[in-house]
């Protein structure tokens, strides 16, 4: 870039990509800084994605970035049973994240973006209470009219802009690996494993993919996430019996927010967007396409604070509060669901998922139709008896977007 950018995203994950291509669309110069050397990479995330979220999005990509199509979930409760919810057409993608990454950035990149890698922000740089660019690690000063912090749920920007940044106690411990095999799984449906022993106030997932390999992961409030994966996959009675002949071709670990946005995501010639302000479904983990949906009023917005030469935070609320309308609903909805599912023991859990079968949970959860905001559509589902119950709901969650970035 040759001339001063208008506005600094900092990071080119889906989100970071997203506020860049929207804001160069509406003419700004924007300049995208990501501390890897490869956009999409690592990859930490399964990508499985809500296929109606990505449409009202306009979240366009390419076939070959999709890995699979999923019909439904089964949910094995810490006693073994399980509850089955199969749709008659596909409810979401499992896409390869690093595919989809690099498509999100190209799009931007073709609208005018410039991307630089090996950049790591280390720093703002302030002025009179205002953002007017960065510090990059290895000293390089970039200056800029605006920031966007899209870099995740580790931000070593967010506090010097004075907002609060996310309680580490409010974050749980994910991992995910790549195994090569997964055997007598349904390759159009993702298994979901619960249990305090299993993965503490958060769950275990298998997500197969076509070509018989697999995504297999968990999270955990505590302990060491990688003696968890372990042990699910060598001793779980039902799982272990499905992986013990896998072996791990990729692992990765990530930090997932789940205690709610943050109190303010916006300040002086500075928006934060994404992981980075905790805009991520608290029973999934989900962040892509509420995040995404955030990301796209942010760049709307900053490209409006350009055209007007207006930056102040007084002026950039309006991203707030437009957001907020979008979602925050749905994130309120959720972390009061994570925080009940947190709260079952796993007697009750398993109650609960064998209550969802007597009452024909499955088929009122069929009904319902648009399950991608899930909190509105508690309205539609009070006309089936049953249909709130804690797991069934939960199954409705998962199959909304338990995507990982």
């Amino acid at each position: 870039m040759t001339t001063t950018p208008d506005i600094i995203v900092v990071g080119a994950g889906p989100c970071g990509s997203v506020s860049a291509y929207t804001a160069a669309k509406l003419g700004t110069k924007v300049l995208v800084c990501e501390e890897h050397n490869e956009v999409g990479k690592p990859n930490h995330c399964a990508g499985h994605l809500s296929i109606s979220s990505i449409q009202k999005l306009n979240l366009n990509f390419p076939s070959y970035t999709i890995e699979n199509k999923i019909m439904g979930a089964k949910i094995c409760a810490p006693s073994g049973n399980q509850f089955v919810l199969r749709c008659q057409s596909p409810v979401t993608y499992v896409l390869d994240r690093e595919k989809f990454d690099k498509h999100l950035a190209q799009q931007a990149m073709n609208a005018g973006t410039e991307y630089r890698l090996n950049s790591r922000v280390k720093s703002l740089l302030l002025d009179s209470g205002y953002v007017k660019g960065i510090t990059l690690k290895n000293g390089e000063k970039i200056k800029s009219k605006l920031v966007i912090d899209a870099e995740g749920c580790s931000s070593s920007v967010l506090k010097q802009t004075g907002l609060t940044g996310l309680n580490p106690s409010s974050v749980v411990r994910g991992i995910q690996a790549e195994v090569d095999s997964a055997e007598n799984v349904e390759t159009d449906m993702v298994e979901l494993y619960l249990g305090k022993k299993v993965a503490p106030d958060f769950f275990a997932w298998i997500i197969p993919k076509t070509d018989g390999t697999a995504k297999v992961g968990l999270a955990t409030c505590k302990g060491n996430p990688q003696m968890y994966l372990e042990k699910f996959m060598k001793k779980h009675p039902v799982a272990s019996k499905k992986l013990k002949n896998s072996t791990i071709t990729q692992l990765a670990v990530h930090p997932i927010p789940l205690a709610g946005p943050i109190q303010k995501t916006y300040s002086n010639s500075f928006l934060a967007v994404g992981d980075a302000a905790s805009q991520v479904k608290a029973t999934t983990g989900g962040g892509v396409v509420f995040g995404a949906t955030c990301a796209k009023i942010a760049g709307e917005v900053a490209a409006e604070a350009v055209r007007c030469n207006e930056f102040s935070e007084g002026f950039l609320s309006r991203y707030e509060t437009q957001w907020k309308q979008a979602v925050v609903f749905e994130l309120k909805v959720m972390l009061q669901l994570r925080k009940m599912l947190n709260s079952l023991s796993d007697k009750k859990t398993d109650n609960l998922i064998g209550l969802c079968n007597r009452l024909g949970v499955d088929k009122a959860l069929e009904k319902v139709g648009d399950v991608d905001f899930q909190g509105l559509s508690l309205v539609p589902m009070m006309r089936f008896p049953g249909a709130l119950a804690v797991v069934g709901f939960f199954v409705f969650s998962w199959l909304t977007s338990p995507e990982r970035k």
